[in-house]
């Protein structure tokens, strides 16, 4: 067993070189098919939607760094947790944080609701909340936490417990913590989901998703789906995620210590209203964060008036790139009205505090500086407008 600390396993784990090469990087197994010397003796791999040895090196590094048995990847970040679900039956319900990203909530209402899988959202947060909404029929409890994108955080070894009292899976989406900062199966959850194409894989360049479990009846149920879904990680895509994986650490410590910077730069702007970011003390579940996590993440959210200002903020800031996505070498704003949580009605963005004046922001590699210098003359646009229009009136 590797003992070293995940810092060092990030580079010096069971892929650091190629045994029959000695080479430093995992070959790239380009191949859809495989050589069988007879019907007897069949080899590892026969077909690559069944496994691929480049596929192979990343699911079992990234099932090392999460400290589970069995690692997965898949064509998205969405590809992995509709898979997931996928180890649900009709009549089965579902127990889901309530401040859940776009994509996960438009799974939950609009596909498996057709197929007969009942959920309930909750605010996670509150464990009475969540023991309350259990029934009988309820067989998975789903957790995002720090959630997307107001950071609220759930308690994992908590509602893990209540899961297994109740005799239910407990899901959490580590998306924005990585195992770099948060081991989820360390603290009772059965399974953890990965948007790799985010900090994972951290350039912009890969479209990935990831899952690891440590219990063998739930690796041997999604390796079935997985194969018969066939929505699987191309050989190329898993080696630029393995690639990515080795600056992990580095990417987000240092984009973390300038998430800090940013945010208390933000908090002291008369023009936010609030900042979500868990590195506040005074952030809820603050504590509870502290405890689980081993930082505070590079994501971070704040709220300006309303959408007029969020559109002079967005044309007057130079840095950050505005798109969807988050986690990468560039600091990336988001809006997530427009953007991540798009497909929830406006009344559901609403009740879970996603207003029309909410911006997102994951802070990339950029002088922590540079970024607050930015956001400053941005924001100072927005308050020479509304001068401007006092003043016509």
């Amino acid at each position: 067993m590797n003992t070293h600390s995940l810092q060092t396993r990030l580079l010096h784990n069971d892929q650091k070189f190629d045994p029959q090469t000695g080479a430093v990087s995992v070959p790239i197994q380009q191949s859809s098919t495989f050589h069988q010397q007879d019907f007897d003796t069949p080899g590892d791999y026969d077909y690559s939607r069944s496994g691929n040895p480049t596929r192979t090196a990343l699911e079992e590094t990234i099932a090392g760094l999460e400290n589970g048995t069995k690692g997965f990847a898949f064509a998205s970040g969405m590809a992995a947790i509709s898979t997931a679900f996928m180890l649900l039956s009709k009549g089965d319900h579902i127990v889901i944080t309530k401040d859940v990203y776009g994509g996960t909530f438009r799974m939950i209402h609009d596909v498996l609701h057709r197929f007969g899988i009942d959920h309930t959202f909750v605010d996670m947060t509150d464990l009475h909340e969540v023991a309350t909404a259990i029934k009988p029929n309820t067989k998975l409890l789903y957790i995002e936490t720090p959630s997307n994108p107001t950071l609220e955080i759930t308690d994992i070894s908590a509602v893990a417990k209540l899961a297994k009292a109740n005799n239910c899976l407990t899901f959490v989406d580590n998306t924005f913590m990585t195992p770099a900062l948060q081991r989820p199966l360390d603290l009772g959850a059965d399974l953890v989901l990965h948007s790799a194409t985010k900090f994972i894989a951290g350039h912009s360049d890969v479209v990935a998703g990831l899952a690891v479990t440590n219990r063998k009846d739930v690796a041997e149920a999604l390796s079935f789906l997985q194969n018969s879904f066939g929505s699987i990680l191309g050989a190329h895509d898993c080696w630029l995620v393995l690639r990515g994986l080795k600056t992990l650490h580095c990417r987000i410590t240092q984009s973390s210590q300038s998430a800090a910077k940013v945010a208390e730069a933000l908090s002291s702007h008369p023009l936010v209203e609030h900042v979500y970011y868990p590195g506040f003390r005074c952030h809820p579940g603050n504590s509870t964060h502290t405890y689980q996590s081993d930082g505070y993440g590079a994501v971070l959210s704040f709220r300006l008036r309303d959408e007029e200002a969020v559109r002079q903020f967005t044309k007057a800031v130079e840095i950050p790139v505005y798109a969807v996505s988050l986690g990468a070498v560039e600091s990336i704003l988001s809006y997530p009205a427009r953007m991540s949580h798009a497909s929830m009605p406006k009344e559901e963005r609403a009740k879970r505090g996603i207003t029309d004046g909410l911006l997102r922001l994951s802070v990339g590699l950029e002088k922590p500086e540079d970024l607050i210098a930015d956001f400053s003359q941005a924001l100072n646009q927005i308050e020479r407008t509304a001068e401007v229009r006092r003043v016509s009136i």
